[in-house]
C-alpha cells in the first residue's frame, strides 16, 4: 500500500481545498464554505492516518517516500518521506486543523472563505515541512507557512495586529537568511539538496559551527527560545482563535524538528561542542519565562509564555543526547501540541463572550459555565505537569534524562512543574473560582455542543496520551535511537 502518495495527499489536498474555498468566494455563502472546509480538513486528516496504521516502527530509515525530478540543474528534488521523528507531526497538524475550522464556526462572520482558505492552505505547507527530504523544497515550505500566518495574524487579529504581524513575519524571514546561505553551501559541496546525503558529509568543525549557527538563527527564532522569542507573546495576543491554536501547536515545532533534522545529525561535532550553550538558553527559557508568566494580566501572553517554557524543555531535551531526554522532548512537542491548542481554544471560548482576555474581567465563571469550568480544569492542570496528562509524560521523560545527565541541571528543569502549576492554577483561580465578578459574567452561557465536542475530543487526546503514551513513544523509539548513533559518530 505504500506506493498511495499519502504524503503528497496530505499535503495538496487542503491546498487543493484552500484554493477552491477561496474561488467561492464570499460572505452570502458562508455555510457552505464552512462545510467545504470543514470537509477538506476531514480528507485531509483520513489520508494520514495510513501513516500511523502502515508504519513499520522496528526501523529508522524513511518511508512512504516519493522523490521526483524538480530542479534537475541544481539537484533538487520533491523528495518526501517520515520516519519516526516526524510521521506523529504530520498527523497532529492535520487533526488540528480540523479544531480550528470547528472553532471558527459561528465566530467568524467576515470573509469566511479567506479565513478557512488561509488555514487550509497553510495546514498543507505545515505538513510539506515535516515530510521534506529535500533542502531547497523544506526551505521553500518552510519560507511558505510565514505568508498564511502574516495574513490571518493582519486581517482578523486585534486592534494591534498590523504590528503584531510584522513583528513576527520579519522575525522569522531574517532568521532565515543565513539558513539559506548554510543550504546552499551545502549543495554546493555535496552536489545535491538530499538532506540524508548532507548527514554523511564530511565536514570540519569550523564549517560545522558555522553551519550550526546558521540553522539556529532560523530554528531558535521559530521555537521561540530566549532571547529571540519577543515577538511570539504579540503574536499570540493579537492573532485570532485559530491563528493562536496553530501557532502553538504546531508553526513552534517546526523549529525544534529543524533541530532534529538539520542541526544535530549535519553537524554532530558542532552539536556537541554548541550543547552547554543549548542547554543555557533552554534553562534560561524554563526558569525566566516561568516566572515572567506568572505575572501576566492578559490570559492569552500568559499561555504564550508558557509555551516558550515548554518548549524550552524541547531543546533541554534534544541538546543532552540521552535516548530519554530525546523521546521525552518530542512527547512534549506532541502534547503541547493539544494542550496549548486546547488552552487558546478555552479562551477563546471566554472571548468569543466576553470580548476581553484580561484575567480582571473575569472571576466566578464556575457559576455560570461549569462544563466549561471542568474542561478548563483538566487543560490547565495538563499545562501543569499533572500525571495521567500527556503534559506530564514528556517533561518527567526529559527531568529523568536531565538528573542522569547533571543533577542540577534535573533540578533546575524540574522547577518548571512548579512554576507551570502556579501560573496555570493562579490564572485559574482568578477566572474561575469566587463570586460572580460582573454582570457579562453572570450572563454567560455555557458550552455549546460544537465547542463540547471540540474540547471534549482535546480532553480525550490529552488523558489517552498520558495514561498510556506507547504508541507515540514506540513509533519513535528507534528513529531516536539511531540519531543518537549518528552523533556520537565523530566526522573528525
Amino acid at each position: 500500500m505504500q506506493n498511495i502518495p499519502y504524503l503528497s495527499l496530505a499535503i495538496w489536498l487542503p491546498i487543493t481545498f484552500g484554493v477552491l474555498i477561496m474561488a467561492m468566494g464570499n460572505d452570502r455563502n458562508a455555510a457552505a464554505v464552512r462545510g467545504f472546509a470543514l470537509l477538506g480538513a476531514l480528507l485531509s486528516f483520513l489520508v494520514t492516518l495510513p501513516l500511523y496504521f502502515q508504519f513499520d516502527a522496528s526501523t529508522a530509515v524513511f518511508q512512504f517516500t516519493e522523490n521526483l525530478p524538480w530542479i534537475d540543474a541544481f539537484g533538487a528534488s520533491y523528495h518526501l518521506g517520515v520516519d519516526g521523528l516526524s510521521v506523529w507531526f504530520v498527523i497532529l497538524t492535520a487533526l488540528i486543523t480540523i479544531f480550528v475550522v470547528v472553532a471558527a464556526w459561528e465566530v467568524i462572520k467576515e470573509r469566511v472563505a479567506q479565513y478557512m482558505a488561509a488555514f487550509l492552505i497553510l495546514s498543507g505547507l505545515m505538513i510539506g515541512v515535516f515530510a521534506a527530504l529535500d533542502g531547497l523544497l523544506f526551505y521553500v515550505f518552510f519560507e511558505a507557512t510565514l505568508i498564511p500566518m502574516y495574513v490571518i495574524v493582519g486581517v482578523w487579529g486585534g486592534a494591534n495586529r498590523v504590528y503584531a504581524a510584522f513583528k513576527f513575519f520579519l522575525y522569522t524571514l531574517l532568521g532565515s537568511l543565513l539558513t539559506l546561505v548554510a543550504i546552499i553551501y551545502l549543495q554546493l559541496q555535496s552536489g545535491t539538496f538530499d538532506i540524508a546525503t548532507w548527514h554523511s558529509l564530511p565536514l570540519d568543525m569550523t564549517e560545522q559551527v558555522l553551519i550550526f549557527c546558521a540553522f539556529l538563527l532560523a530554528f531558535a527564532v521559530k521555537v521561540p527560545m530566549w532571547p529571540v522569542h519577543t515577538w511570539l507573546p504579540d503574536a499570540h495576543v493579537e492573532a485570532p482563535t485559530g491563528g493562536s491554536v496553530v501557532l502553538a501547536a504546531i508553526m513552534l515545532k517546526l523549529g525544534a524538528y529543524g533541530f532534529l533534522r538539520f542541526s544535530l545529525p549535519i553537524a554532530p561535532d558542532a552539536s556537541h561542542e554548541m550543547a552547554s550553550f543549548m542547554i543555557v538558553l533552554s534553562l534560561v527559557a524554563v526558569v525566566y519565562i516561568g516566572m515572567v508568566a506568572l505575572v501576566q494580566q492578559d490570559m492569552k501572553k500568559l499561555v504564550a509564555y508558557s509555551s516558550i517554557a515548554h518548549m524550552g524543555f524541547v531543546t533541554l531535551g534534544f541538546f543532552m543526547f540521552q535516548g530519554l531526554a530525546m523521546q521525552g522532548a518530542i512527547v512534549q512537542m506532541i502534547s503541547h501540541g493539544f494542550v496549548s491548542g486546547a488552552m487558546f481554544l478555552c479562551i477563546g471560548v471566554l472571548y468569543d463572550r466576553v470580548h476581553s482576555r484580561e484575567i480582571s474581567a473575569y472571576g466566578g465563571v464556575v457559576n455560570t459555565m461549569p462544563k466549561f469550568a471542568a474542561f478548563f480544569l483538566l487543560f490547565a492542570m495538563a499545562n501543569a505537569g499533572l500525571p495521567a496528562t500527556s503534559g506530564f509524560v514528556g517533561e518527567f521523560l526529559v527531568i529523568l534524562g536531565a538528573v542522569q545527565y547533571n543533577f542540577w541541571i534535573g533540578l533546575l528543569a524540574a522547577t518548571t512543574l512548579i512554576f507551570g502549576a502556579a501560573y496555570s492554577l493562579w490564572m485559574y483561580k482568578r477566572v474561575v473560582f469566587g463570586k460572580v465578578a460582573n454582570e457579562q459574567v453572570a450572563g454567560l452561557s455555557d458550552i455549546n455542543c460544537r465547542e463540547f465536542l471540540m474540547l471534549g475530543a482535546l480532553a480525550v487526546f490529552v488523558l489517552a496520551m498520558g495514561l498510556y503514551p506507547k504508541p507515540f513513544t514506540d513509533v519513535m523509539q528507534v528513529s531516536v535511537d539511531a540519531l543518537l548513533h549518528h552523533v556520537a559518530q565523530s566526522k573528525l
